[in-house]
């Protein structure tokens, strides 16, 4: 850790002046020192830090902002996802950012996003807070050395300020709260929200951009591989299991949430974990429950006892989206190269909120093209602003909040890489199945472990399928650990026409998603839909 009292010649270049301590590179336990001198936190039981993040308990979409400008002006994906804002406004509001910083502290920390050497990318995090400053630390590949940190040239730059809040009226923007992304500048600036969140989307939006046009398929997936070199990737949005399913204690983790598909192989964009901690239970979630008891570990919003100090990871009262940051180092099964070879199966992680889909169906390449251009599956509570109960939503590429391209670009690319390296393609409900939210239950998560082992271990693909006769997709008729009789979700219903009714209205709508990309998706992806 460097500790600087002058502004260093790169931040002098960027406009930074006259700041006060400058804290380059910190490390867990000064930070931590830091974070408590400053009451940004507590130190729970064991030594988790837990903060809150006010009112922002999750990301904030609607103030999410890419700036219009020549470089990639022509390449975005505009729409109600990628907002577009005038650079004029970027820059007015970076000029008094650089104004509110005068006399303050500032966090740095240099890492790295893309494990894979090749397409390895300098980042640089600047905030005003320590514990924005840990959170990059655990989230991001670290620097291994002073002589790296020293000659680190960062190509992407995040700048974190919670407390300086935009003017909507002046800025062009829709309330106080911002994150813009400058593309050509390669510049992030964050402000009106401590969500730490934003921090890891903001980063993935603009690898999103980037790496697609070095024929990188960048992904919105956690990863893991078996004893037998049997890579794995799981897409799906928070809340669908990406995390709990891929720390599985058997199998060696690679990373959690994004990644990219180079000619190689996979790799981990980042360098820790960002997981729900919502209901953790020890049994359900070893690996993950003891990262909550971890020192280094950040916990956003989870509820602490001022007397005893432990936690209490069953109360909601400030939010569903309670949140665990913690290196990836954490979890005993995880490889920390951050890389592996070709998947061989790839799993489409749903929650289904109305109970139509089965636990799991296999799909042929064209099909898997489809689900991942429509990207289905419910809100869960908490992640956004406003979202009380699960919602159906359909998100492209199991991602288009992060998605700058437009979304054919990705699926272009996925599909050449499944092709190519023949990898298996499976969809795996964990929502409700046969009765909808509101009636049934969810399922329940040793039974989608169930599933996920026999796919891993091809014990499902030898099995007997039968063809659904709405959506296409072949449905095993046995799976090991697994109630044979939930394998149907029709047959589970309880009421047969209300359930082809649900599923009727689910097949339109996925029809009607599906025509924004139709001008563009090939014959074969548009002729797999139900």
């Amino acid at each position: 850790m460097l500790n600087y009292k002058n502004v260093r010649p790169e931040l002098e270049e960027m406009g930074f002046r006259n700041l006060a301590t400058i804290y380059w590179n910190a490390g867990t336990p000064h930070l931590y020192e830091q974070i408590i001198r400053r009451r940004e936190g507590n130190i729970a039981h064991l030594g988790p830090v837990v903060v809150r993040t006010g009112h922002h308990v999750g990301r904030s979409p609607k103030d999410r902002f890419i700036v219009r400008e020549p470089t990639s002006m022509d390449k975005i994906w505009w729409g109600s996802v990628n907002q577009g804002i005038e650079e004029a406004h970027f820059t007015n509001l970076f000029y008094r950012l650089l104004a509110y910083f005068q006399s303050k502290d500032m966090f740095i920390q240099d890492c790295y996003a893309g494990a894979e050497p090749e397409h390895c990318i300098p980042i640089r995090i600047m905030t005003e807070r320590a514990w924005h400053s840990l959170f990059a630390r655990n989230m991001f590949i670290q620097v291994k050395s002073n002589k790296e940190a020293d000659e680190h040239k960062p190509e992407f730059t995040v700048i974190n300020v919670p407390r300086f809040h935009a003017i909507p009226e002046l800025d062009g923007i829709h309330s106080e709260a911002f994150i813009l992304i400058h593309l050509g500048k390669k510049i992030v600036l964050i402000g009106g929200t401590s969500y730490a969140g934003e921090i890891k989307k903001s980063v993935f939006t603009m690898l999103n951009y980037f790496y697609p046009q070095e024929s990188v398929l960048s992904m919105h997936c956690s990863a893991n591989f078996g004893d037998r070199d049997d890579p794995a990737i799981f897409f799906g949005l928070s809340g669908t299991g990406k995390t709990t399913l891929s720390a599985d204690p058997d199998r060696t983790l690679i990373g959690d949430d994004e990644h990219g598909w180079s000619e190689k192989g996979i790799f981990n964009f980042e360098g820790g974990c960002y997981a729900k901690v919502i209901k953790l239970s020890r049994e359900a979630e070893p690996d993950i429950y003891e990262c909550t008891r971890r020192f280094g570990t950040i916990l956003e919003n989870v509820t602490l006892d001022n007397n005893s100090r432990r936690l209490d990871l069953d109360d909601a009262s400030l939010t569903e989206n309670t949140r665990a940051a913690y290196p990836i180092s954490h979890i005993p099964s995880a490889f920390r190269g951050g890389t592996c070879g070709h998947p061989q199966n790839v799993i489409m992680l749903t929650c289904d909120a109305f109970g139509v889909m089965p636990p799991v169906a296999k799909l042929t390449p064209e099909q898997a093209v489809y689900h991942f251009l429509n990207g289905y599956s419910a809100k869960v509570a908490g992640t956004e602003l406003g979202v009380k109960e699960p919602q159906a939503t359909f998100s492209a590429c199991f991602g288009a909040p992060f998605m700058a391209l437009p979304p054919t670009v990705y699926a272009t690319l996925f599909m050449k890489k499944i092709q190519t390296h023949n990898a298996k393609c499976w969809f795996v409900n964990t929502g409700w199945v046969g009765k909808p939210y509101g009636e049934g239950d969810r399922i329940r998560i040793a039974y989608s472990r169930a599933i996920i082992k026999n796919i891993l271990n091809g014990a499902l693909e030898k099995g007997e399928f039968l063809r659904d006769p709405l959506f296409g997709f072949q449905i095993p008729k046995t799976c090991e650990g697994v109630p044979q009789e939930i394998l149907n979700a029709a047959l589970v219903s309880g009421d047969r026409a209300k359930y082809e009714e649900r599923a009727k209205k689910l097949a339109k709508d996925f029809k009607e998603n599906f025509k924004q990309f139709e001008r563009e998706a090939p014959k074969e992806v548009s002729a797999a839909m139900p």
